[in-house]
């Protein structure tokens, strides 16, 4: 046992560089560190598979200074799923107003985006950027965690 300790110790930790920079530096003048607020829309949760995936052990969306919080006043950013649907609207625009400003908004996944496959749906209202100002999107139905990372990345610039 002591000789593995060992091992661990003189190898330390193991991980794969970070990729490259996104292009285009920080979206806003936050930078470094990004607190985040998930809020689901009406989505089919594919896209809540994916982010899981992202802030998990092999991603690892926090190692770039991204951090999920469970409340939007202590968020920077707003990071949504789904189309947004009649019972959603309203919370979300509270939602929107509790970040404290200056706040961004990620639409992720084409449902977000565009309404993707629920468009013209009795429930939907329209897509996140008909309800709340958008800052960054990033498509896929649903996005690869690769992508929700990199998304992630332009809020942190790292």
């Amino acid at each position: 046992m002591l000789s593995l300790w060992r091992r661990i110790r003189g190898v330390g930790r193991v991980a794969e560089p970070a990729p490259p920079r996104p292009d285009g530096g920080p979206v806003t003048e936050l930078g470094g560190s990004v607190q985040v607020r998930h809020v689901d829309a009406g989505s089919c949760n594919g896209c809540e598979v994916e982010i899981g995936s992202a802030f998990g052990p092999v991603y690892d969306a926090e190692r770039y200074g991204v951090r999920q919080v469970a409340s939007p006043r202590h968020a920077d950013a707003l990071v949504v799923t789904g189309p947004v649907t009649r019972n959603m609207a309203e919370p979300l625009r509270r939602t929107y107003d509790a970040v404290p400003g200056p706040k961004l908004v990620v639409a992720v996944g084409d449902c977000a985006r565009n309404c993707g496959v629920f468009a013209g749906a009795y429930g939907v209202v329209g897509a996140v950027r008909d309800i709340v100002p958008v800052d960054v999107e990033i498509a896929g139905c649903p996005p690869r965690p690769e992508a929700v990372v990199e998304g992630l990345r332009k809020l942190t610039g790292r």
